[in-house]
């Protein structure tokens, strides 16, 4: 894709995305005892939709532009909204997401790669002790910072498929991280242009022998052309066992407000019952 998120910033990737995130957030929240967050591609923050950019592409404007301007229903879908509009004109990406619903308990680690756009997401973390900011490739944080303290938590990887092998970098990734700590929450996004390529993808998951392994994907239309991004999804790792219910329902109403009549919604039991 040859990405820098601000291109990007706000599209239905993001929309789904960060859906999801909350949602994941959410069922942390419901015990009392902290959890670790760690976003391994965390890019800079904070967007600004009406940036060069951001204009250059426009996908906002298929995205939570669109979103703001329709009848929600959900209240998952609302609650995204409310968050957003929090930001007074900005858009948050995943680690101000994180840090915004995270509680002073909790601890959050980002990592971005970029040193220009690290600084920049050091700015918008703003000094919160319970946040720290690292720089290293997003793969090897899976290595060097898991397993943490804290018994419960999630990673978030969300890379830039600047590479041809992203894919199966992701499942080495997994595989790192889940002998590290087998017990936390993993969500992996992808891009889908091809369906070809997720099946693979899905296929060398399921030969991890890693149990509780499902994949949400999005789709904008169906993929016949490869050159487009025609979906997005996300692999779930130790997801909370209601959240495929969740989402069914969620989508339902999300995939028609962003996608027309030519969306659709999957949910994939890649391992486990």
């Amino acid at each position: 894709m040859n990405y820098r998120h601000i291109y990007h910033a706000g599209n239905f990737a993001d929309v789904f995305k960060h859906i999801v995130l909350m949602r994941l957030l959410d069922h942390l929240k419901h015990k009392e005892k902290p959890f670790f967050l760690l976003d391994t591609h965390a890019g800079i923050g904070l967007y600004d939709l009406d940036s060069e950019q951001a204009q250059k592409t426009g996908e906002a404007s298929d995205g939570i532009l669109r979103l703001q301007n329709a009848k929600v229903r959900q209240s998952a879908v609302q609650a995204y909204l409310d968050m957003v509009a929090e930001f007074k004109g900005l858009y948050p990406g995943s680690p101000k997401i994180m840090q915004r619903l995270m509680r002073e308990s909790d601890r959050l680690v980002v990592n971005e790669l970029h040193p220009d756009d690290r600084e920049i997401l050091r700015a918008a973390i703003s000094r919160d002790p319970c946040v720290r900011v690292e720089g290293m490739d997003g793969y090897l944080a899976l290595k060097a910072l898991l397993p943490p303290l804290e018994k419960r938590g999630l990673v978030l990887v969300d890379p830039p498929f600047e590479v041809a092998d992203e894919f199966s970098r992701m499942v080495k990734g997994l595989q790192n991280a889940h002998e590290r700590w087998a017990t936390g929450i993993y969500a992996f996004w992808y891009p889908i242009k091809c369906r070809r390529a997720v099946q693979g993808y899905h296929e060398a998951l399921h030969k991890t022998g890693i149990r509780k392994i499902v994949a949400a994907d999005f789709y904008l239309r169906a993929p016949a052309d490869p050159e487009l991004l025609n979906g997005c999804g996300m692999v779930l790792v130790n997801p909370p066992w209601t959240l495929a219910t969740e989402l069914n329902t969620i989508m339902g109403e999300l995939v028609p407000l962003l996608a027309d009549k030519t969306g659709s919604y999957y949910w994939t039991q890649i391992a486990g019952e």
